[in-house]
């Protein structure tokens, strides 16, 4: 049964919105089209501006990751949805809370404390940005219609994710988002005929391949398109761009196969696989909303309360410089300084120390975080050896108790897993280094939504042709 903590949120739950879930099947076709409706909703909101305020784009690896449009009800995008159930896995991981997802009961009381945080969070970020000038001096009437814009887009995007995991479309609303985003950021780095208005490149497209194009058609050296300053989309991040989805499709399929068997059934058998990406890219998405945190909040810090007695510590978390026309907080030191990516390999080449950092940091919280969601989410080998047990399964050869399985599967798993975290750290680096498209997190985060969407609309496809195959898979 539940414990106090979810049963506390029981009475709150009752004034939720909610989507209910079918009461009847499905059909594929009308899973695609709710999907489908649910895309279009996200990006319509992420066009439409805030009142009061005018849509800016803003280059930021955050507003990628977080599917956020700059001064666009999008504003704070799935952030607080990704904060707040981050936060509750983990409490309820790590045996904090009570939580038996076996019962219906109390997973509704956990699906429903992630709904509440959500809002809280959603809540407490809009607050953050109004109280820290995020949006610059602002009138209070239009303070309070800033924040109920905001509150109201969140709590629409809670629900649209809702309605998907609910059984309305297909995969989850989250990771639809993301990848939204992500694609929409590499078909603008591709195709845009935006004309550039910078010193050095005036009038070059903006698109790499219109821009190509422009050059070639003109007689012009392809030399000054292989690495754009700026951060200006380049053939360099092309390639970048290409390689790094090849090499994360290849170590998808990268693992290490147990052989099993069925303690009953001896005609049964089949292997274990332990994937070399075996955290999945969990590990990058819990540093980036880390990074992402520690930016949001040293930026509202200091631009309301260095002049204080906490001054020092403040720029200690982070230092900020207004630049450009519209105003944006820069970072120039601190902690937030060390934990934005570069926009292309001009940005290393121009501070190299400083990205180098950004690097080690990003690679040592990856490590760090596969190792801890080992432990929290169920991973590490005592709970995959209990698992198999008392499923009736044992590995050929040894005996079937959990001492001998747990003690195989420690040869492969931690170091899989540091082998993994390290690995999706690199490449997230890496790819942020030579300017991809999308940034490097947003990349390995899409080629692992893709190869997931692609899996569940094989298993929706199959259900919809033979229906009879649906208890088989737990559908």
């Amino acid at each position: 049964m539940a414990g106090r903590f979810l049963k506390a949120f029981g009475p709150i739950v009752k004034f939720i919105p909610e989507v209910k879930s079918p009461e009847r099947r499905v059909g594929f076709t009308e899973k695609i089209l709710w999907t489908a409706a649910a895309l279009i909703l996200y990006l319509v909101m992420s066009e439409v501006p805030l009142y009061g305020l005018a849509a800016e784009p803003e280059e930021s690896i955050y507003r990628v990751i977080f599917a956020s449009s700059r001064h666009t009800l999008m504003e704070l995008g799935i952030g607080p949805i990704v904060t707040a159930g981050i936060i509750l896995q983990l409490i309820a991981s790590s045996g904090f809370i009570e939580c038996d997802f076996s019962n219906p009961e109390d997973r509704a009381l956990f699906t429903g404390a992630s709904k509440v945080l959500s809002i809280v969070m959603t809540g407490a970020q809009a607050s953050g940005y109004l109280v820290g000038g995020i949006f610059g001096s602002l009138e209070p009437w239009q303070a309070i219609i800033i924040f109920a814009q905001l509150l109201a887009a969140g709590m629409i995007l809670m629900l649209l994710d809702e309605m998907i995991q609910k059984g309305w479309g297909i995969g989850s609303g989250v990771s639809l988002f993301i990848l939204a985003g992500v694609a929409q950021r590499i078909m603008w780095d591709c195709f845009s005929t935006y004309p550039v208005r910078g010193e050095n490149e005036p009038g070059i497209y903006l698109g790499i391949i219109p821009a190509i194009i422009q050059t070639l058609a003109s007689g012009g050296s392809l030399i000054r398109l292989l690495v754009s300053p700026g951060g200006f989309p380049s053939i360099t991040g092309l390639l970048t761009t290409i390689g790094v989805f090849l090499f994360v499709i290849y170590a998808q399929g990268m693992r290490v196969e147990l052989p099993i068997a069925h303690a009953r059934y001896r005609g049964f058998r089949g292997r274990y696989p332990i994937s070399l990406l075996y955290v999945s890219n969990l590990p990058v998405i819990f540093a980036s909303a880390l990074f992402g945190n520690i930016f949001v909040i040293s930026q509202i810090l200091w631009n309301n309360y260095r002049t204080g007695p906490l001054g020092p510590w403040i720029n200690l978390l982070g230092q900020f410089a207004w630049e450009g026309e519209n105003g944006t907080l820069t970072p120039v030191g601190g902690l937030a300084y060390y934990v934005i990516a570069p926009r292309g390999f001009s940005d290393v080449i121009e501070n190299p120390i400083r990205f180098v950092i950004y690097a080690c940091i990003l690679i040592v919280f990856c490590v760090v975080f596969s190792l801890t969601w080992l432990e929290v989410g169920g991973l590490d080998p005592r709970t995959v050896a209990k698992q198999l047990v008392d499923s009736g399964m044992q590995i050929p050869g040894f005996r079937r108790t959990d001492k001998p399985i747990e003690l195989v599967l420690k040869r492969y798993i931690p170091v899989v897993t540091v082998l993994g975290g390290l690995l999706v750290g690199l490449l997230a680096a890496v790819a942020d280094f030579f300017g991809a498209f999308g940034t490097g997190t947003g990349i390995l985060l899409s080629v692992g939504i893709v190869y997931q969407f692609y899996q569940q609309l094989l298993r929706e496809r199959v259900m919809e042709m033979y229906p009879g195959l649906e208890r088989f898979l737990g559908g």
